[in-house]
């Protein structure tokens, strides 16, 4: 049985053409790219090849991009380099509903003495800019809050926030993890000082990642070790992988108008479908102002892990939630930020979808969750 893959904010199928991108590079052109002979500059050379690619995709120029291993490691350096670099201030601000790799950090920092102020979402999933304005103060050594959830897909105001900060001078890191390659971002516009990638969220493998920082930015490297990446990031070259990279982003930016109306077509057309023949069902987030790729929708009365596990035996795959929470027995914290009742959240699961999807697919999950509902409902403890 062929397997109908909907969790794609998890991770993605890395794409032919990267593998191919790549490939020479494991094998035969293996140098190092320090190195001075030919074959470490020849592999030097695709490595800045491959960085104005990736500078390409987010309006940026190539030498603002900071290759590192992953979305994580982009945002933690990107919010360690604001302590490090204000140390008169203390303070950081963000959302509840941002990414463990951010909100970890911060109650980390919190436990050492800084100051974190949790901004709220409404009930659509949605910042209320007036609580960012009332948390500004001159304490605030940087301002983390992504550029798309992962679970909902809701967009952040990310153009105003940036502004605002701009006049405040305070610097504005933003993850967009789950943005890059799938809806247009421009940097200079969004006057967004620094911003996380993570390769494996738009084809490209996995452990591979970038921050942009803004020519200028006061910054403190995380690793420290050699001279790679201009002193910014230690440690020798994942050079395949950011040359696959860099070619998941030239595919991503050429192709990515297309992709948001297929993409979200295949999307509506399931959530109409859902919505329609599931009773009891709910779509968690705001309609409009989010990724095209994203659906969430809670079943009441039901445990959404045994729809999950109904679902694989038809060769379906979800997700309850982010892929870094997944045994953990906690309610998602994005939906209780959305103050989502615990009956519902307990129901939710999450579709995303990526280019390699296909309507078949779609009417394929139509056809049996229904039934796999109905199921559940039939057997439930939760009540009705």
């Amino acid at each position: 049985m062929q397997s109908i893959y909907l969790d794609n904010n998890a991770t993605t199928a890395v794409a032919q053409e990267v593998f191919e991108e790549m490939a020479p590079y494991l094998r035969e052109l293996y140098g190092n790219p320090s190195s001075v002979y030919s074959l470490g500059a020849q592999v030097r050379s695709k490595i800045e090849e491959a960085r104005v690619k990736v500078a390409a995709l987010i309006g940026a120029e190539a030498d603002e991009i900071v290759f590192t291993s992953c979305g994580t490691e982009g945002n933690n350096t990107a919010i360690l380099s604001a302590l490090k670099t204000n140390r008169q201030k203390n303070h950081i601000v963000t959302t509840k509903v941002e990414h463990p790799a951010v909100l970890n950090l911060c109650k980390l920092k919190e436990s050492e003495g800084y100051r974190i102020t949790y901004l709220p979402v409404d009930n659509d999933g949605h910042l209320d800019m007036n609580d960012l304005k009332d948390a500004l103060d001159d304490s605030v050594a940087v301002v983390s809050i992504m550029f798309a959830n992962n679970e909902t897909g809701i967009l952040f105001p990310i153009q105003e926030i940036g502004q605002l900060l701009k006049e405040r001078n305070i610097l504005f890191h933003t993850d967009a993890v789950q943005a890059a390659g799938k809806i247009p971002i421009n940097v200079r516009t969004l006057s967004i000082d620094m911003l996380s990638i993570s390769g494996h969220k738009l084809h490209a493998p996995k452990g591979i990642g970038v921050l942009y920082v803004r020519r200028g930015v006061p910054y403190h490297p995380l690793l420290i070790g050699g001279h790679q990446e201009n002193g910014r990031r230690a440690g020798t070259e994942n050079t395949a992988s950011i040359i696959g990279l860099g070619k998941a982003c030239e595919l991503a930016k050429n192709n990515l108008n297309s992709e948001i109306a297929y993409i979200s077509g295949l999307r509506d057309k399931l959530q109409g479908a859902i919505l329609e023949k599931c009773t009891d069902s709910k779509l968690n987030g705001a309609k409009d102002y989010r990724l095209p790729n994203t659906l969430n929708i809670s079943f009441q009365y039901i445990d959404g892990e045994a729809v999950l596990m109904l679902l694989n035996q038809h060769g379906v795959c979800a997700s309850s939630g982010s892929a870094c929470s997944s045994g953990s027995s906690d309610a998602s914290h994005v939906l209780m930020a959305m103050s989502v009742p615990p009956e519902v959240i307990r129901g939710s699961v999450r579709f995303s979808f990526s280019r390699y999807n296909t309507e078949a697919e779609v009417n394929k999950v139509i056809e049996v969750l229904p039934g796999i509902i109905n199921y559940l409902r039939d057997i439930s403890p939760f009540g009705r």
